[in-house]
C-alpha cells in the first residue's frame, strides 16, 4: 500500500510517497502559512497534486487538530483563518481517497517510536523546540490526547508565575524560557549579530564566556520543564526534537545536570536526539495510516 503522508508546518510542507517504512519520493514546498488557511490548504492540494498512484492521504499539520472529526481546532496568528478549516473533508471530497489527519508533534512522536529514537519504548514523551514548544505524550504505544484530544501542550505549562507574556494570552509560559526563539532572543539582547543557532554555538566553542552562560541558563530553563514532566509522567525515554537539538553540546549537558534534580526513584530516565530530523512527521503518518487502516 502507497501512503501518501504530508508534514505540514509553518513554514514548509514536507511529502513522501512511503510503502512498507521505506520512501519510494519525497519533496518539500514552502507552505505559505503565514498568508492564512486557505493559502495553505492550497498549497497542500498543489503538493497532493504532484504525486499519483497512492492509495491513502495521510497529513500531519501544525495547530491543534481534532483527528476524529479531521478538522483543525486551533491555530495561533502564525496561520490567520486556519482555525476551525475541516481539512479532511476538503481533501476527501477531491480526491476521493481515505484521509487521516494528525498534529505535528504527535505524528512527530510516532515516527520516533515506529522508526526512530523511542523504537522499543512504549512510554515516552516527545517535545519539540522551536519557535515554541510543542509536546507529545505516547503512553502504551499511542498517543495520549486527553479529553478535549489536545494534551501535550507542553510548551504551555507555567515555569515563571507572573513571567513573560505568550502568544497564548498567558504568562510566564515554559516556551517563552526554553524554545529556540528564548535562546536567541536572550543571545542577540549580547550580540544583535547572534542570529541563529549554529552562530550562538560557534561562539561558544570558541570559548565565549557570556554566550555559554547564556546557553548554560537556556539549558536549566529546559531542564525545569523537564523535571517536571519526568515526575508527573515517569516515562521511559524524553525524545527531543528541532534543529537546535542537533547540538550535542545540550543533550550532553542536561543528562549530566537532571540527575540531581529528579528523586531518586525516577532515575533510569533516557534523554536522546530525534533521530528522523525532518522526516519523523511523515514517518508518523505513515505508521498512523496504518494504524487507523487495520481498525
Amino acid at each position: 500500500m502507497n501512503i501518501l503522508a504530508l508534514d505540514v508546518g509553518g513554514t514548509a510542507i514536507k511529502s513522501a510517497l512511503i510503502n512498507n517504512g521505506e520512501i519510494l519520493k519525497g519533496d518539500e514546498c514552502l507552505s505559505e502559512a503565514r498568508l492564512g488557511g486557505p493559502r495553505l490548504v492550497e498549497n497542500i492540494m498543489k503538493t497532493i497534486d504532484s504525486y499519483s498512484d497512492y492509495d491513502v492521504i495521510s497529513i500531519s499539520t501544525t495547530g491543534q487538530v481534532d483527528s476524529e472529526k479531521g478538522c483543525i481546532i486551533y491555530a495561533n496568528e502564525n496561520v490567520p483563518d486556519y482555525t476551525g478549516t475541516k481539512l479532511s473533508m476538503i481533501i476527501k471530497k477531491k480526491y476521493n481517497k481515505p484521509v487521516f489527519l494528525e498534529n505535528d508533534v504527535n505524528a512527530a512522536a510516532i515516527g520516533e517510536g515506529f522508526y526512530g529514537a523511542g523504537k522499543g519504548e512504549k512510554n515516552f514523551l516527545c517535545l519539540t523546540y522551536g519557535t515554541g514548544i510543542g509536546g507529545a505524550i505516547v503512553f502504551n504505544g499511542k498517543i495520549y490526547k486527553g479529553s478535549n484530544g489536545v494534551a501535550g501542550e507542553m510548551g504551555h505549562m507555567v515555569t515563571h508565575i507572573n513571567g513573560l507574556s505568550c502568544n497564548c494570552g498567558h504568562k510566564g509560559c515554559y516556551e517563552q524560557y526554553a524554545s529556540t526563539t528564548a535562546l536567541l532572543r536572550n543571545a542577540m539582547a549580547y550580540d544583535n549579530t547572534l542570529n541563529n543557532g549554529y552562530l550562538i554555538f560557534s561562539e561558544l566553542e570558541q570559548g565565549n564566556k557570556e554566550i555559554k552562560d547564556i546557553v548554560d541558563n537556556w539549558i536549566d530553563e529546559i531542564i525545569y520543564g523537564l523535571v517536571n514532566l519526568i515526575h508527573i509522567f515517569n516515562p521511559s525515554c524524553i525524545i527531543l526534537g528541532g534543529g537546535i537539538m542537533k547540538q550535542k553540546y545540550i543533550i550532553n549537558s542536561i543528562n549530566e545536570k537532571i540527575l540531581n534534580k529528579i528523586m531518586d526513584s525516577f532515575q533510569g530516565i533516557k534523554i536522546v536526539p530525534a533521530q528522523l530530523g525532518n522526516n519523523a512527521g511523515v514517518y508518523g503518518m505513515a505508521a498512523i495510516a496504518e494504524q487507523r487502516l487495520k481498525k
